[in-house]
This record gives C-alpha cells, sequence and structure tokens, in this order.
C-alpha cells in the first residue's frame, strides 16, 4: 500500500507541473513567415529586409504576444498565391508576392490602442525581381515602423508606439501554440525536466517504502 501510495504522490504531482498555465514573459511583436510555392508557413529565418522572395511566394506578418518562434500565432490567412495574385500579370523585370497582415485581437493590443477595424489586410505586391520582403510589404501595406536597430515595429501604422516590449502575465489565447505543418508540439523542456525530477523522488519514495516493509 505504501508503494502504490508513493507512485500515486509521484504521479499526481507531475500531472500538477505539466497542467500549470503558463506564466512565463512574452513579447508583443510583429512575427514574420514564408511560403514557398503554396507551401504551410513557416516561421521565417530572417528578417523581412534581408529575405528575398521569389514570384509566386507568400509573406505572412501576424501581429501577437508570443513566449517563442514555436508559439507565435500564425496569420490567420492560408498563404493563398493564385487567391491574392491570381489576377495580376507577370512582367518583364517584376515579381508578384502575396502578403497577408494579421493585425491580431484586442488582446494582443499595446495599452491604449486597438487594432483596426479591418483585422487582415491582403495584396498582391508587385515588384522589381531583387526587391526584398519590406519592399513587397511596404507596396501594400504603407506606413512601416521600424526602430533604431531595424526591427518592424509598425505596419500600416499599427501600432502607433512600441516595439518589441515584454508583457509578463499568462499567455493571452492568441499566443497559444499553433498547430501547423513544421512547428514542434509536446511539452516544454522544462516540464521534462520538472517531470523527470518529480519521477525520481517517487522512485526515491518508493525504494524507502520497500525497505520498511
Amino acid at each position: 500500500m505504501k508503494v502504490a501510495g508513493a507512485v500515486a504522490g509521484a504521479l499526481l504531482v507531475l500531472t500538477a507541473v505539466a497542467a500549470a498555465p503558463a506564466q512565463a514573459a512574452g513579447y508583443r511583436y510583429w512575427s514574420f513567415w514564408e511560403s514557398d510555392g503554396g507551401k504551410p508557413w513557416t516561421y521565417a529565418t530572417q528578417g523581412p529586409a534581408t529575405a528575398r522572395p521569389a514570384d509566386g511566394d507568400a509573406l505572412g506578418f501576424r501581429f501577437a504576444i508570443s513566449n517563442g518562434t514555436d508559439d507565435t500565432s500564425l496569420p490567420s490567412v492560408a498563404p493563398d498565391f493564385p487567391g491574392i495574385c491570381g489576377d495580376v500579370e507577370k512582367k518583364d523585370g517584376t515579381k508578384r508576392i502575396a502578403v497577408v497582415v494579421d493585425f491580431g485581437g484586442p488582446a494582443d493590443a499595446p495599452p491604449g490602442e486597438a487594432p483596426p477595424k479591418k483585422l487582415i489586410k491582403v495584396g498582391c505586391a508587385e515588384v522589381r525581381e531583387d526587391a526584398t520582403g519590406a519592399e513587397a510589404l511596404a507596396a501594400v501595406a504603407k506606413p512601416l515602423r521600424y526602430d533604431s536597430s531595424a526591427m518592424l515595429c509598425g505596419i500600416a501604422g499599427y501600432p502607433a508606439h512600441g516595439c518589441g516590449e515584454q508583457v509578463t502575465g499568462k499567455t493571452p489565447a492568441s499566443a497559444a501554440p499553433a498547430a501547423s505543418e513544421g512547428s514542434g508540439g509536446g511539452p516544454s523542456f522544462g516540464v521534462l525536466v520538472g517531470g523527470a525530477a518529480v519521477l525520481a523522488l517517487g522512485g526515491a519514495a518508493i525504494w524507502k517504502a520497500r525497505r520498511r516493509a
């Protein structure tokens, strides 16, 4: 009975660790996503100022509070190049880029600000062949705002202030982990380490209970 009680106690603590709500600090910022030839959104590995999409690609921008790239909200509109750029004919010396801008929701808005009434903006950027992602975005959603380190802070005038500020507290629903292709799921490393420690303590309790029996 003592052994069974020790095991049950360890499992209960492990369950509590795994079920604890996220309280880690997050950041409020514009995340940048890419889609190559109609593939699902993937988190960009470089900024829009250096990315050089090809004709037929799509770029996505989402304003949200996130704890990292794995749980940053995806743009809520699919990277539908034919639907966004299908009526735009390719011209010599230019390329067409489908641009999706997702302004997020009220829970993501900085204090004193609200997202635009139209939360999604899409457009087909027709730019020169060597244009960057930032130039494609500017063709669809001016004005853009950057900080001194060239971080993208505002799109189409939103938000008017702030840039990548830290937000402490429970992660809002809009920044919950997104189930998408290419994104890792499952418990965090911290939860796994905590669970291993709990199980180790449970094993020690079982060993002691057996010695007493």
